[in-house]
């Protein structure tokens, strides 16, 4: 089943033409999201009423038709995440608006505002593909911090004690933030955080620990035993925003990087140093349950001509169009990489040669049936010729299936293109 897409458009509403101007543009032209402008509550209402998909407000403090108060309770009450904007910094008004579920009070006349606030657009758009996992004995202190967590944007599991998380972080991986009390009864937080550390590393999961003690060495304990950080209660909205944040900003750093080293940089596929990674810790546990294997390599059809024809944009959408196709036919157990150029491979585990043959037939109708557009309103078609290795037992290296899956390519591309051509081989 596939989920609904998520709101994506931001409300901006501010009096100054100008500067709701450079709001817009900053956050349509580097985040691509799509704004809704209001200068005074009538339009922000209708606004609201005209576009469901609205999921953040970003508003200043001075409209014609509205009172301070009125606007902030307003927006509020809507339980989306509202980001003030102010020309002036007031110490009142600011405990008075971060007193009321706003996310955060962002003056105007600050040295790179317009950075912070298109950064906290970002990590408020993101924070909706993140759970966040809350423990603590104690229900009123479990819902102060959902709710905390909630109006930053993250889907919130709770758990009153440490054997509770364990289940609920097995059962949901989703989770990629825990807060953690100390003070439980059964595992302690401490205790927790060494647990939690010893079954995910610190590019699956951040953690953070809570406690009230005004024990020094409380927090060097969560730090030795995996905490990424720690916060002494009680604790301000704004610091703990900034430090959620800044420890899911890190597991963003962190998988960019991964990403980097493992992706190609053009389809987000896997890319020939991570499939070769992938495929041989594959083979080992097939060669030890003895199961079939197929390794197909697959190149796009008179690509030069794509290119010659349409220009290097074109045919990186049509890569892109085709790279979408494979990954979308592979199946979850499949590896799926470009291994450069218009070529791709795919390893497809537990296929007999029947099976083999339908799969990898019908992905090449799947990339015959493409019908690519381009932004001038022309349209690419494409064909591959697949070339497939088929081992009954998983026993030949993959250097070895390659190299027959590539054989069968070249017999593909002289046998007229546009068609699938398998051999079986056994160590």
């Amino acid at each position: 089943m596939s989920l609904a897409p998520l709101p994506q458009r931001v409300l901006i509403v501010e009096n100054s033409r100008s500067y709701a101007g450079m709001l817009a543009e900053a956050v349509e032209g580097e985040l691509h999201l799509p704004v809704a402008l209001a200068r005074t509550m009538a339009e922000a209402e209708a606004a609201l009423a005209a576009h469901p998909d609205i999921f953040l407000i970003l508003s200043g403090l001075v409209l014609p038709d509205a009172a301070e108060d009125a606007l902030i309770d307003r927006f509020s009450s809507t339980g989306l995440p509202v980001v003030v904007v102010s020309s002036k910094y007031d110490e009142a008004l600011r405990d008075r608006v971060l007193g009321r579920s706003v996310v955060d009070y962002v003056i105007k006349s600050a040295p790179g505002h317009l950075d912070y606030i298109t950064w906290l657009v970002q990590r408020l758009d993101r924070n909706r593909r993140i759970a966040a996992l809350v423990v603590d004995d104690s229900a009123s202190a479990r819902l102060m911090v959902a709710e905390l967590l909630s109006s930053y944007g993250f889907r919130v599991l709770l758990a009153g004690d440490g054997e509770q998380a364990l289940a609920t972080l097995e059962q949901d991986p989703g989770i990629r933030l825990v807060i953690t009390d100390h003070e439980m009864p059964g595992l302690t937080g401490v205790e927790l955080s060494a647990k939690l550390r010893e079954r995910y590393t610190r590019d699956r999961l951040a953690i953070i620990g809570v406690s009230g003690a005004n024990k020094g060495e409380l927090v060097a304990r969560f730090l030795k035993n995996g905490a990424n950080d720690f916060l002494h209660k009680p604790f301000s909205r704004e610091e703990f925003f900034c430090r959620v944040s800044q420890n899911v900003d890190n597991l963003d750093l962190i998988g960019t990087l991964q990403d980097l080293a493992t992706k190609d940089f053009l389809t987000g596929l896997s890319n020939r140093r991570h499939f070769f990674d992938l495929s041989t810790k594959r083979l080992d546990g097939l060669r030890s349950q003895r199961q079939a294997v197929a390794v197909a390599t697959l190149d796009i059809d008179h690509f030069k001509k794509i290119n010659d024809t349409y220009g290097h944009d074109g045919g990186d959408i049509a890569l892109k169009a085709v790279a979408r196709a494979v990954a979308e036919h592979a199946r979850s157990e499949d590896i799926v990489a470009r291994f450069g150029g218009e070529e791709f491979v795919v390893l497809a585990p537990g296929l007999d040669a029947e099976t083999a043959w339908t799969y990898f037939e019908g992905l090449r109708e799947r990339i015959a049936a493409l019908d690519i557009e381009l932004p001038d309103g022309r349209r690419i078609g494409a064909t591959t010729s697949i070339g497939v290795c088929l081992s009954h037992d998983g026993k030949p290296h993959i250097h070895a299936l390659l190299g027959e899956s590539d054989r069968m390519l070249y017999i593909a591309k002289a046998g007229g293109r546009n068609r699938v051509e398998m051999v079986a081989i056994d160590a």
